[in-house]
């Protein structure tokens, strides 16, 4: 391999610096790219462009590429949805260095600058996803009944969860069971393709309630094999 220098873009002519902008968004396979995904990848600094064009989102706009989101068009949730698919696809919790593209749509940055550090933004997503409301009993009865029927649908439905498996909830119970089926051991962190159910040990239909301790991990054959058989 030949010895050369980096090549440098300080002084490069205009289409040259959204030239390697192009080629830096291709290379992380997006259409845009913030100014931190510039500096890992591009030739150039992002100030020289910002001071060349007048603005990042100018600079983009020149290119060709579309705006990158600014954190103050980012909601929390997005944020943490995108630390829960990251959790999810490596089977554990994501360390600093890991959120970065193309496998997080955000960078460490963006935590840091939303939730004042890496470790606070983990604790954010934690109290989030605990937050799921599912595990609570239903409240209300939703349908329109006499006053006499409407006192024995409350009775019988207050006391009762919602069928439907949140998305939080969901996350938790893998979490919760390493990714792995509860009945055969397969996990996709091992054998790429498998695909993990979760639901409920105590089946709805006979009077499971949908909380944590009833819900467990089963991959898709060991699922749909179940059917409404249980264990007592």
């Amino acid at each position: 391999m030949k010895f050369e220098l980096e090549e440098s873009l300080r002084g490069a002519p205009d289409e040259k610096l959204l030239e390697d902008m192009r080629r830096s968004a291709k290379a992380i396979g997006r259409v845009t790219i913030t100014m931190a995904e510039y500096e890992r990848s591009g030739k150039a600094h992002p100030s020289t462009i910002q001071r060349r064009f007048g603005s990042w989102p100018k600079a983009l706009k020149l290119a060709g590429l579309q705006p990158s989101r600014s954190k103050i068009w980012i909601t929390d949730e997005e944020l943490f949805e995108n630390i829960k698919s990251l959790w999810m696809s490596l089977g554990r919790q994501p360390r600093y260095t890991e959120v970065r593209a193309p496998n997080s749509r955000f960078s460490a940055g963006t935590y840091e600058n939303r939730f004042g550090s890496w470790a606070k933004a983990l604790r954010e997503f934690v109290a989030w996803v605990n937050s799921d409301a599912s595990d609570q009993p239903q409240q209300d009865a939703e349908q329109a009944l006499d006053a006499a029927d409407a006192t024995i649908q409350i009775c019988s439905t207050t006391r009762r969860t919602r069928r439907e498996i949140s998305d939080r909830q969901r996350f938790r119970i893998l979490v919760r069971d390493g990714f792995r089926c509860k009945a055969c051991g397969a996990s996709p962190l091992k054998e790429p393709g498998i695909e993990l159910h979760v639901d409920h040990v105590l089946p709805w239909s006979k009077g499971g309630e949908t909380t944590d301790d009833n819900l467990e991990t089963k991959c898709k054959q060991c699922n749909l094999g179940k059917g409404n058989a249980f264990h007592v």
